[in-house]
């Protein structure tokens, strides 16, 4: 029973901690204290294992390198957690995604779901500005929510929009998990959010086109703002005039650059043509020129902003000016400069700000010192050998493998939280996938969308817990129309979410079907036949491939060839310009007699 026990302590090990966790414990105590105990066994049960635990007592002697070493205290890709952390939280008191969701609401409320897509939108834009999932799902929870239920949405349908919204800040950079992950995986971050865009706007879309569904087969369920309630009225026309000012501003600024600035002259032009139409905005606000109509002045004005930090963050990591953390640390002060600008940046939501960062940075750091800890003493007993081979034994080769590993992240979602899947399982599945092939970054990525359902199961989904936080419980009077409205069940709140997860999960299915959406962080693919490789010339020597002047032939008395014009007799002393005197011939030898050494 012993040596049984000894020879299959990973499976035990893992099991143990799975148990752990569905009790109930703190997943960064219980990652810590399980490796610990099963360290204490293993040494034990080290000479009864026939050499499958490697565990001695001096080992333990490598957990402080793990912890201060580059693996989690001086690991500078974990650096831009509390950056993007600060940026979000800063950018949700600033009121942006109130301003965000009242304009994108009015330039959509003239056709139905016009309020959904507004919200699908605002979270994709809250999501490459913030990153963080609860900040999105509370701000669109507290703003949009109330108006969709005064105008008469789908309680279900309000409720699924918005946390599935919100969790889009799990997959589009800046995403904090796509940092952790990249950590994990063992590559860059600014190629795992390059990874990452385009499914993570493909998703953006996919929510839309079932937005345009449901309003084709349910269209009383998301009916169009009354006209009463679009303040901004129309302009729609102007609104669409101003964007073809500024796209051939930008087209000739582009044209102008092109010259002197290369590549990078496109994104150049943009941000010429995009201040520009910004600058036009405020001056017609605020002289009163009435050159544009209302929406399209305030549209310009709000979106104008988000957009340009958005630029300022990912703009300068993909260009490769600024590395992820730095990138970060821009963000923030882009964030602070948002804030203040527009007069809601005070010492009381600076604090706020530093002490939900502090929180969130000190979570990730117990959970990945747990990691640590466990993942010691799991590698001591080959642990990660016994999980190499269970998953690539797999039927169906690499597909078998992406489809048993989701299935597999998908089930462990239903209890575990994005940041614990990424710190206990992706170690784990990691070397298997490297082994088989697998693009890490294209790996990660997929993680990623799958992780998202994290936030959406029900009835673990922290998307879920965010949103019946500031949904009403009671029912409660409108403040505008004065009707009685009522409440959102927790029911409804789960329900509405099903929908989304199964687009999730279409989303991971097409992910695995069409990989060149992640594939395009590597650039286009250069066929070799078609590099051309051509050295200088150089005086004196002939060109490469040329042959000699004398056809290589040997002089015919199979003496030495006779040296060509102007090359120097290095048997004679250089000259450096003074003519020296003529070295009489040597007397020839006479061979007839012996030799004379006097």
């Amino acid at each position: 029973m012993i040596e049984f026990i000894a020879q299959n302590m990973a499976p035990i090990m893992f099991a143990s901690l799975i148990i752990f966790l569905l009790i109930g414990y703190p997943v960064a105590f219980s990652l810590a204290a399980n490796g610990l105990l099963f360290f204490f066994i293993g040494v034990l049960l080290s000479p009864y294992s026939g050499g499958s635990i490697n565990l001695a007592w001096p080992l333990l002697h490598a957990l402080p390198d793990n912890f201060y070493g580059t693996r989690v205290m001086s690991n500078d890709t974990l650096l831009a957690i509390p950056f993007f952390t600060f940026m979000g939280i800063v950018l949700e008191r600033s009121g942006m995604a109130e301003d965000l969701l009242d304009t994108v609401g009015q330039l959509f409320g003239p056709i139905r779901g016009g309020l959904a897509y507004a919200v699908i939108f605002v979270g994709a834009l809250l999501a490459a500005t913030t990153g963080v999932v609860a900040a999105s799902v509370i701000a669109m929870g507290l703003i949009s929510l109330p108006i969709m239920l005064r105008y008469g949405y789908d309680r279900r349908l309000a409720s699924g929009v918005i946390a599935a919204s919100g969790t889009l800040a799990q997959i589009i950079p800046p995403s904090l998990v796509l940092i952790v992950l990249a950590d994990q995986l063992g590559r860059s971050v600014g190629d795992m959010y390059a990874g990452a865009l385009i499914p993570g706007l493909v998703l953006t879309g996919i929510y839309m086109l079932y937005i345009l569904i449901m309003s084709i087969v349910r269209p009383n369920a998301m009916p169009a703002l009354p006209l009463e309630a679009r303040t901004l009225g129309h302009g729609v026309i102007s609104l669409i005039v101003a964007l073809l000012v500024a796209g051939a501003i930008s087209y000739a600024a582009y044209r102008y650059l092109v010259p002197t600035h290369g590549d990078n002259a496109d994104i150049l032009g943009a941000a010429v043509g995009v201040i520009v139409i910004y600058i036009v905005a405020i001056a017609d606000q605020r002289l009163g020129i009435h050159m544009m109509s209302k929406l399209a002045q305030q549209v310009v004005i709000v979106l104008i902003p988000p957009l340009a930090l958005i630029f300022l963050v990912l703009g300068t990591i993909f260009l490769g000016i600024a590395t992820p953390t730095e990138g970060g640390a821009m963000g923030s002060v882009g964030a602070l400069t948002m804030a203040a600008a527009k007069g809601r940046l005070s010492l009381d939501v600076i604090k706020q700000a530093l002490a939900s960062t502090t929180r969130l940075s000190s979570f990730v750091l117990f959970i990945l010192i747990g990691a640590r800890v466990f993942s010691l003493t799991f590698y001591g007993v080959n642990g990660h050998i016994w999980v190499e081979h269970l998953l690539t034994s797999l039927p169906g080769g690499e597909t078998g493998f992406l489809i048993g590993v989701n299935i597999l992240v998908f089930v462990l979602a239903f209890f575990l939280d994005f940041f614990e899947l990424a710190f206990i399982i992706v170690p784990l599945l990691a070397p298997a996938a490297d082994k088989l092939g697998i693009d890490l970054i294209w790996f990660g990525v997929l993680l990623g969308v799958n992780m998202q359902t994290s936030f959406m199961h029900p009835p673990f989904g922290f998307a879920l817990f965010y949103l019946r936080s500031v949904a009403a419980r009671v029912p409660y009077l409108d403040r505008l129309t004065g009707k009685q409205i009522a409440p959102v069940t927790t029911g409804q709140i789960y329900w509405g979410a099903v929908p989304f997860v199964c687009i999730q999960v279409i989303m991971i299915g097409l992910t695995i079907a069409f990989p060149q959406m992640v594939m395009r962080y590597k650039g286009a693919a250069v066929e070799p036949s078609t590099i051309d490789i051509k050295l200088p010339e150089m005086p004196g020597l002939a060109p490469l491939g040329t042959p000699p002047t004398d056809n290589g032939a040997a002089p015919a008395n199979g003496g030495a060839a006779p040296a060509a014009p102007g090359t120097p007799d290095l048997s004679q002393p250089p000259n450096f310009g003074d003519t020296a005197p003529a070295k009489p011939a040597a007397p020839a030898p006479d061979l007839s007699k012996p030799p004379s050494f006097n």
